[in-house]
């Protein structure tokens, strides 16, 4: 839902003559997704963030003997700054499902700041978090660094539903972004995945739903969309998704 911020990171792209607008730096994210998914093993503990700024800037369109020096420069001065860009279409697709009544949660991989971050910039939020309540009321927004476990690991969702009162089923469905982490996890904790993929850029397709926006997925679970519909509303129990 939220993605680095182009005004940070636009500066030291200009330097190197690369002007990316805000689709391309949104595109850009997925591309670093992918790469991380078709990498042999997720990055070493503390490196997740400039190895991803290496594949996402690839994906701005610096030239790939810069990318590793510059994703290293960046990343030591925006480490726990940089994910405040709430996605194009973002709110519309949240809202929209919201509207379904679905018992809906965020399950994230972050450092202790997510809830106060996806509060702070009107996306979302827990009642029983502190104020200011802006956004999309969910039932529970799960930390990695506070509750001690990250997707891939099963454990992180079941944390989720167990806050939302929800069972782990298939009628269940997890929405994320990512196949290593997301849609790994979710089917490991019996869940339904769904792969927010707006560019079709999945490295393995099979065995797992593709949406293109949230407001896909909350047209075809309303029974609006013409596309082919996953179980119907009154089957489905609760709607996880990443931050």
């Amino acid at each position: 839902m939220v993605f680095p911020q182009p005004d940070l990171l636009s500066p030291p792209l200009r330097a190197l003559g690369v002007s990316p607008d805000v689709a391309a730096f949104e595109r850009a994210h997925y591309r670093a997704m992918v790469i991380q998914d078709l990498a042999a093993a997720p990055p070493a503990a503390g490196t997740w963030w400039r190895e991803y700024l290496a594949g996402y800037f690839a994906a701005c369109g610096v030239a790939e003997d810069q990318c590793r020096d510059l994703a290293a420069e960046v990343a030591e001065v925006t480490m726990g700054r940089a994910w405040t860009h709430v996605g194009t279409g973002v709110m519309a697709g949240l809202r929209a499902l919201a509207a379904l009544g679905l018992p809906m949660g965020v399950v994230s991989n972050s450092d202790g700041s997510v809830q106060a971050e996806l509060r702070r910039l009107g996306v979302c939020y827990a009642p029983d978090g502190p104020g200011p309540h802006t956004g999309v009321p969910v039932g529970v927004v799960i930390d990695s660094a506070v509750v001690g476990v990250a997707k891939p690991d099963p454990a992180i969702f079941g944390i989720a539903l167990d806050a939302l009162g929800v069972p782990p089923s298939g009628a269940v469905l997890h929405v994320g972004d990512s196949l290593r982490y997301d849609v790994t996890g979710a089917l490991a904790a019996g869940l339904q995945p769904v792969h927010l993929d707006p560019h079709g850029l999945c490295p393995a397709p099979d065995g797992h739903r593709h949406v293109r926006t949230l407001a896909e997925l909350a047209g075809d679970l309303s029974g609006l969309s013409g596309r082919r519909s996953p179980p119907a509303g009154d089957r489905l129990r609760a709607c996880p998704i990443t931050a």
